[in-house]
């Protein structure tokens, strides 16, 4: 006989996504950026690969079946050509690090005496390796944070909470972050078009051949979005005096520049001291602009997404991770940030990957996908 779960255990299970049971986009986006800025904060390979196994699996958990959930791979190719190429630039360009265990010597290219301090060719030493190693792998793992929040969160949905003072630039970015999932499916759809008549679908005449019909319908699509917006009065505003005007305009400049110079002063290690007291200020006045600048926006929300208690728990599981790995760089900077020279071995730290892993919460909270319907055909 089958045991009935309990009522508390029911609660806690993650819902299935629907209509009525979605995370809110922003949710998505702040837990993204949580990692993002954890990633920022350390040059270590091993919390580096972390990170992007911690965001892999979520996404592998909780992402669905839509046009901007495909994308995921096309960032995580990206990071790995950025990380390519920077060790390719570490070979043929040199390293800033200095280092004694030499892995190759290149013919040396005579620069004038005006390119002085840029080489082409020379000695290619482990330490300078190691060290282009880290920073690609920092920008990598940046790179496969946003691909992770643009294959978790809806576009749209994240264009219907945003405040009504950015909603004009809001639809410009979602169109633009809309059209990099879909060309990215388009390509997959003519790539298995031209394998199905036996033609080949790898090399360069065959993307030459793929990539007209893919510029031709993100044309025809840009301009049925165009039609589309025109038909139900996207751009128009109401009237508001000119000192509100003015006052709007102003919080918002100055809290955007505030939010940015804070975002990054915790960002970097040099500006971890002032970034969270300009951060918060600017933060105040950015929302008193936004809420000023609602004024001019005369739409209205249907059915507008709710932040709910699991919203508050995945966006706070990728706070958590942001605070705690600054808080890292603090107590203990060398394992964060190992030298290069030495060449050391790099070794896990146990708090800081702890406080790495907080951010797979969103993987059991967040509401899980629904199965495919596969249909038997005869």
């Amino acid at each position: 006989m089958a045991v009935a779960p309990p009522a508390a255990v029911n609660t806690l299970r993650a819902p299935r996504a629907d209509r009525a049971h979605t995370l809110h986009a922003g949710a998505w986006w702040l837990w993204a950026l949580g990692l993002a800025t954890a990633a920022s904060r350390t040059t270590n390979v091993l919390l580096l690969a972390l990170v992007v196994a911690v965001a892999g699996y979520v996404v592998a958990a909780r992402r669905t079946d839509a046009p901007w959930a495909r994308s995921y791979g096309a960032f995580l190719r990206l990071g790995l050509a950025v990380l390519v190429i920077r060790l390719v630039f570490a070979v043929l360009l040199g390293s800033p690090v200095p280092g004694t265990h030499v892995v190759v010597t290149l013919p040396e290219v005579p620069l004038p005496h005006w390119a002085q301090g840029v080489r082409l060719g020379g000695r290619v030493t482990a330490e300078g390796l190691v060290f282009a190693l880290r920073d690609g792998m920092k920008l990598a793992a940046l790179l496969v944070c946003v691909g992770a929040a643009n294959a978790l969160a809806n576009p749209a949905r994240l264009l219907k909470s945003l405040p009504g003072a950015l909603y004009e630039a809001g639809v410009a970015v979602v169109v633009a972050m809309t059209f990099a999932p879909h060309l990215v499916a388009d390509v997959a759809r003519l790539r298995a078009a031209r394998r199905l008549r036996g033609r080949a679908d790898r090399g360069v005449r065959a993307l030459l051949q793929v990539g007209l019909p893919v510029l031709e319908g993100a044309l025809e699509r840009s301009v049925a979005l165009a039609a589309a917006m025109d038909a139900r009065g996207y751009g128009r505003t109401a009237d508001v005096p000119r000192a509100v005007r003015r006052a709007t305009a102003a919080l918002t400049l100055g809290g955007l520049l505030g939010v940015c110079a804070g975002t990054y002063g915790l960002m970097s290690a040099a500006g971890s001291g002032y970034g969270l007291w300009v951060l918060l200020p600017g933060l105040a006045a950015a929302l008193a602009g936004l809420r000023l600048g609602g004024r001019r926006s005369v739409r209205t929300r249907y059915r507008p997404d709710p932040w709910d208690a699991r919203a508050w728990l995945v966006a706070g599981s990728g706070i958590a991770v942001a605070a705690l790995m600054i808080a890292a760089s603090h107590y203990a900077p060398t394992p964060l940030d190992p030298p290069a020279f030495p060449l050391t071995t790099p070794t896990l730290p146990l708090w800081p990957a702890l406080s790495v892993l907080l951010g797979l919460l969103p993987a059991v909270v967040a509401p899980a996908p629904a199965p495919a319907v596969r249909e038997a055909t005869a």
